[in-house]
């Protein structure tokens, strides 16, 4: 891939993805937009790839959102706009391989395209949440809507109605449910390759059936959840058993029966 603005290397199964505008704290840019257009493609298609981490550049920031002095290609029709999430957002490129995200700094804005869909988001110990649009004096819709699908309504509007005067830190992104596990600067990248690689030693279609119906559930009701659930389970264990003889792991070995 012939990418300018993010950083993107593939190990053991993992790739990773580094946001690579420090200068501008990774505000993403039309630029951006197109790079993530082409690494969910690759990452959908590539089998090599089982698992991806999401970070960024610098200590400032993982990102701010949406680069206001640059800002992205907007159609003159209104009803032709589309949302950068379609390029942003892994689950709306039907990417079901699962995306650990590690916030370090701020995470505002349009960061929440990321954050709203990831599934496993770890943070460092000054990591700090905000969506400053009604500060501007813009509509915040977008964001706060994926994010109260992930925390609790009240939660979710807080956070956008109080815009730029309040952060949330990382000690309450922990308790809201917001971030998982809150981690020194200093090791927080290592941390994520971790989760990362311990995810990627699993069998990737049972993962990836799992991320699936997962979050497909969240647009449906329980009952119609449940149902297509078990379908899920059909398709990716016909069988009915166990694909993996647990007797033969060793720290992220397993063999097929």
């Amino acid at each position: 891939m012939d990418l300018t603005t993010v950083r993107y290397a593939v190990s053991d199964h993992v790739a990773t993805v580094t946001l690579d505008r420090p200068h501008a704290m990774n505000s993403f840019t039309q630029e951006m937009l197109d790079d993530f257009s082409r690494i969910w493609h690759t990452v959908k298609e590539d089998d090599d790839v089982r698992v991806v981490v999401l970070r960024g550049a610098g200590e400032r920031a993982f990102s701010t959102g949406m680069d206001v002095k640059e800002g992205i290609d907007r159609h003159p029709n209104v009803w032709s706009q589309t949302d950068p999430g379609e390029k942003l957002s892994p689950k709306l490129n039907r990417v079901w391989k699962p995306l650990v995200c590690a916030v370090r700094g701020m995470a505002a804005g349009g960061a929440f395209y990321w954050l709203n869909e990831a599934d496993i988001v770890v943070c460092s110990e000054d990591a700090t949440f905000f969506d400053p649009h009604v500060s501007y004096g813009l509509t915040a819709a977008l964001e706060p809507i994926g994010l109260a699908r992930r925390v609790p309504l009240g939660e979710a509007l807080r956070i956008a109605l109080l815009g730029l005067d309040e952060r949330v830190s990382a000690a309450r992104a922990l308790q809201i449910g917001l971030v998982s596990e809150v981690i020194p600067g200093e090791r927080l990248w290592e941390r994520a390759d971790e989760i990362a690689r311990v995810i990627a030693a699993k069998p990737p279609a049972a993962i990836q059936g799992t991320v699936r119906a997962i979050w497909e559930s969240l647009d449906a009701t329980r009952t119609q959840a449940l149902r297509t659930g078990l379908s899920y389970t059909q398709l990716g264990n016909p069988l009915g058993k166990a694909e993996v003889d647990r007797s033969t792991v060793s720290r992220g070995q397993w063999t097929l029966r």
